[in-house]
Parts: C-alpha cells; structure tokens; sequence
C-alpha cells in the first residue's frame, strides 16, 4: 500500500481538522477507518482466492501426475505378470510334452476349471431367531422361552386335585 510517514498523516489531518471541522472529524474518522478496514478484507479476500485458486492448480498438476505414474506402475507390473504367466505355460508345456498323452489331458481338464468359484447359497434358516445363549442353558436355568398369560401359567402350575 501507500507509505505514510507520521509527518505526511499529521499534515493530513490538519487540513482535515480546518476543511471539515472538529464537530464533524470524529465521525468522518469512524467512517474513514470502518472504509479502510472493508477495503483490508476485500484485499485480503481476494489475495486467499488467488492464493487457493493456484494451490489447487497445483494439485491438480500433483494429481496429474500420480496418476501418470500409477499408471506406468500398473501397465509395468501387467507386462511382468504377463510375462512371467507365458513363461509359467512354457514350462508346463516343456514338462507336460515328455509325459504320456494322459497326465497332460488331466493338466487339460485342470486348466479348464473356472478361476472364480461357483457362489453356493449358505440355506441358512434366516428367519429364526439366534441368540448367543444355548437352548439347553436356557432351559436348565428356568428362563421362560415362550409368553404365556397369567391365567394360563396359573391353570399350568395348578394342582391337579383343584383342576
């Protein structure tokens, strides 16, 4: 910004004083000061807009190139499991040749079966409530497993004489 030495403000604020007058100055001092302060943020604000519009073209550069090299890392490491997969074959296929015809249609019939495994359904009983207490703990220590109203448990546990 402008430099103001304290001889170039005291000169300004003396003609301040006689144009606008000492009813006046201190309010138009409010006002200049509350001016200059809105006028800081504005610059301040823009200065981080800019600051943060170059970092993200930065990252964005950044970005670029991870994934510029996480994709030579990627065709590399295919290109070497390629590779080492045709040499893998050549030597079963060297190994498999001196053999009798019938160890190699059984290598034949292995090589066919699929990579991923068939999905089997679990047929588990989803409806059925599981609780981590056995059944048989329940019962030896009395817990009731079923409800049953009071006139019910009374007419259960009642006598067999008062029946």
């Amino acid at each position: 910004m402008i430099d103001f030495g304290f001889d170039k403000i005291a000169l300004i604020g003396a003609v301040a004083l006689v144009v606008i007058g000492p009813e006046k100055l201190p309010r138009v001092a409010r006002t200049v000061g509350t001016l200059m302060g809105k006028a800081r943020r504005y610059v301040a604000d823009v200065k981080a807009e800019v600051n943060r519009t170059i970092e993200l073209e930065e990252l964005q550069k950044m970005k670029s190139q991870f994934e510029t090299a996480a994709r030579d890392v990627e065709s590399t490491v295919n290109n070497e499991i390629h590779g080492a997969s045709q040499a893998f074959n050549q030597q079963v296929n060297d190994l498999t040749a001196g053999l009798d015809g019938g160890v190699s249609d059984d290598y034949a019939s292995l090589s066919s079966v699929p990579a991923t495994p068939v999905y089997k359904h679990p047929k588990k009983r989803w409806r059925l409530k599981r609780t981590a207490v056995p059944r048989w703990y329940k019962q030896r220590a009395g817990v009731r497993g079923h409800v049953q109203s009071g006139a019910a448990r009374v007419a259960r546990h009642r006598p067999a004489a008062l029946k």
